[in-house]
């Protein structure tokens, strides 16, 4: 992908994902998201004036906290103002690590899964499968997974059809997990989770996995994945042929 298919690619990513998030509602200068059933709740695009900047995000405070949710601003690094950042941080937001925005042209990604041996893939329909998603992301992340279970539950029991989730198994024990969200009305999917077991990193899980999901992207017709990727994701799927576009920083208010 050469530099003027990457400008394109983050122009419709920025239409597509961010100002035509769907779900959305758009409010003035923001477009902001509110997940349903403790789903994730946050801003997802904004174009701010530098008089209007911190009213706008006062409202938003205003606005989840009377909803008693925690929610997260995604700061790109192309958003204005240009201290959007440091105005965030005046209002009570903590930012958490960088990361960089990662798309693959699926048509050119690598779909040749390789796994250790005796790890196979297994995908998630059910409940009792969602348990182990939750169980690898609490060991894998050591954060709560209380709030991916409900989500999860609810958008395979309202929307299967958006969501592939797949487990890597060795035996019967869930050693890494990941999920693909699927964007209807887009050229978009979102690869999500990636998380393995300290154990059983470095053995190939996590690139067979975005590999596999590349597959599935391609039979679905989808043209990009689009990954949210930390520092340790990165070399991986630009070995894959993910290419960057620019960086994001999510910045969360607890009410």
């Amino acid at each position: 992908m050469d530099r003027s298919d990457q400008e394109a690619a983050l122009a419709l990513f920025d239409r597509r994902l961010r100002r035509e998030a769907s779900p959305g509602q758009r409010v003035g200068e923001v477009v902001r998201q509110t997940g349903a059933d403790g789903g994730w709740s946050g801003v997802v695009w904004s174009a701010l004036g530098p008089d209007t900047a911190d009213a706008v995000i006062a409202e938003q405070v205003r606005y989840f906290s009377a909803l008693g949710r925690p929610f997260e601003w995604k700061l790109y690094s192309y958003d204005i103002p240009h201290d959007l950042g440091r105005r965030l941080l005046a209002a009570g937001f903590t930012p958490e690590p960088d990361e960089t925005v990662m798309v693959g042209e699926v048509a050119a990604l690598s779909t040749g899964v390789e796994l250790p041996n005796g790890v196979r893939l297994e995908r998630v329909t059910d409940a009792a499968g969602v348990d182990l998603v939750a169980q690898v992301h609490e060991q894998a992340f050591g954060t709560s997974s209380a709030w991916l279970r409900e989500q999860l539950t609810a958008q395979l029991a309202g929307s299967p059809d958006t969501l592939d989730i797949t487990l890597a198994m060795a035996g019967d024990l869930p050693v890494s997990s990941a999920r693909m969200e699927l964007y209807p009305g887009t050229e978009f999917a979102g690869l999500w989770g990636g998380g393995t077991l300290a154990a059983w990193r470095g053995r190939g899980i996590y690139r067979a996995l975005v590999a596999h999901r590349a597959r599935i992207a391609a039979d679905r017709g989808v043209r990009y994945l689009q990954v949210d990727a930390s520092d340790d994701s990165r070399p991986i799927l630009e070995r894959l042929g993910f290419v960057p576009l620019c960086t994001t920083t999510p910045y969360v208010y607890e009410p």
